[in-house]
Formats: C-alpha cells, sequence, structure tokens
C-alpha cells in the first residue's frame, strides 16, 4: 500500500491526503470542487473554501484518504476524533464498496485489532490491491465490461 502522506494548509486547517486511501469516489471534487480538482497541481488548494466547507467535506470521504486537523490543535484529526463505540450502519453501494458508517473495532486476517471512524470502504470486488478496503479498482472492472 502506497504509504505517502500529503498535508495541505490554509492556516487555519490542514488537509491531510493519504493517496494509498483514496478509493477515487469522486466525492471531494465533484461537491467542492473550489477546493479539490484532480486536473490541477496541486490538485487541493486549501483557499479554496471556508475552513468550515472544508471540513464537512473531508468528513464525507469513503475511504479515510482525506483527514484534516485545525492547526492549533495539531495532533488531533479533525475527522478521527471520535473513539470507536461499536455504533455503525452498513451501506452497499451499486457496483461499489460496502461503506460502513460509524466507528468499530474489527480484526484482520492477522488477528490485529483495527480501529476504523467515521467511515469505511470496504472492497466487494476482490480486485483491491489494499484488501480488505475499497481501492476504486471496481471501476476499472466495469470499464472492461
Amino acid at each position: 500500500m502506497d504509504e505517502t502522506v500529503k498535508e495541505y494548509t490554509n492556516g487555519e486547517v490542514t488537509i491531510v491526503w493519504k493517496p494509498g486511501l483514496c478509493i477515487h469516489s469522486s466525492h471531494c471534487w465533484k461537491e467542492l470542487g473550489e477546493v479539490f480538482n484532480p486536473n490541477k497541481r496541486p490538485w487541493v488548494n486549501p483557499y479554496g473554501a471556508s475552513t468550515e466547507k472544508i471540513i464537512n467535506q473531508v468528513k464525507k470521504c469513503p475511504g479515510g484518504a482525506l483527514t484534516c486537523y485545525l492547526n492549533d490543535q495539531k495532533g488531533k484529526e479533525e475527522t478521527k476524533q471520535a473513539e470507536p463505540s461499536g455504533n455503525f450502519s452498513i451501506e452497499i453501494t451499486d457496483g461499489g464498496p460496502l461503506l460502513v458508517h460509524g466507528n468499530f473495532t474489527f480484526k484482520n486476517m492477522d488477528g490485529t485489532l483495527i480501529d476504523r471512524k467515521n467511515i469505511t470502504a470496504f472492497c466487494r470486488c476482490g480486485l483491491s490491491k489494499n484488501q480488505p478496503y475499497c481501492d476504486g479498482s471496481h471501476k476499472l472492472k466495469s470499464v472492461g465490461k
């Protein structure tokens, strides 16, 4: 898995992007294109919207590739502050990942306990190179049909 981490700040909030977790759902750039634009470099413009809008959009990232923190609270990522509670809901997407909304702990195949927060996208197609998480590979499968 790609362990790259990139940070973009406007001085008030820092957006953290982990491309290895990105499932390319396109919610970020379709819903807040003034901040997230995959056709530009850098693709994140932290000055494109208010801090509140950025935080609200980042919280919608289904794969957890985008997180953020307020700069006066570095180390406490805004989108991952809640502790696992065991309260969650599961959403089956059309042709895409299984989305688990909420905070929970699961046991990986090697027995490791992993805490997940907010939204986790699990692979349903078996093509992901980042198992058990979705990496967007299902989109390649549908292109080949």
